[in-house]
């Protein structure tokens, strides 16, 4: 029997609760889930590479079938050649789908072998994004509340 392998592409600039939620959820169903921190060139990101993979590492260090990588190039060509058979998306709402259904149909036209998964984000994070915790880091508020235990953004 082959393992359940999903990659969960994102910027994760920075983590978010709602990710937590989402990679928490999900490893009941996937033998291994793979963080994949991609390189989106059309985005300017407040946190380096190295620092979102650290977080993400941080966060998830005590659970050994989630890896934390980076990538770039398609995520479906990610998914090949890490064996994985699954992408797994989060939606919060339905702007996020409508998004995340374009993107899985191109997804299902470059390789249909690999299947989007989409969990529903848990209610009480559906209002946290990366965009919302770096407007309160930025002006000096408390992120603490919007992003999983551990997530120290001055370090």
């Amino acid at each position: 029997m082959s393992s359940r392998i999903a990659v969960f592409p994102g910027s994760f600039d920075p983590i978010t609760k709602g990710h937590f939620d989402i990679i928490s959820r999900a490893l009941p169903i996937f033998d291994k889930i793979i963080i994949a921190v991609g390189h989106n060139a059309a985005k300017s990101y407040m946190f380096d590479l190295e620092k979102r993979l650290a977080l993400i590492q941080h966060v998830f260090s005590d659970e050994p079938r989630i890896s934390v990588e980076s990538y770039h190039g398609l995520t479906v060509d990610f998914c090949e050649q890490k064996g994985a058979q699954f992408i797994l998306r989060g939606l919060r709402n339905p702007a996020d789908f409508e998004f995340e259904k374009a993107i899985a149909q191109t997804n299902r036209q470059l390789n249909t072998s690999i299947e989007t998964v989409f969990l529903l984000t848990a209610a009480r994070y559906a209002y946290i994004s990366s965009s919302i915790v770096r407007d309160v880091y930025r002006h000096g508020g408390d992120y603490r509340d919007l992003v999983p235990s551990g997530v120290d953004l001055d370090k």
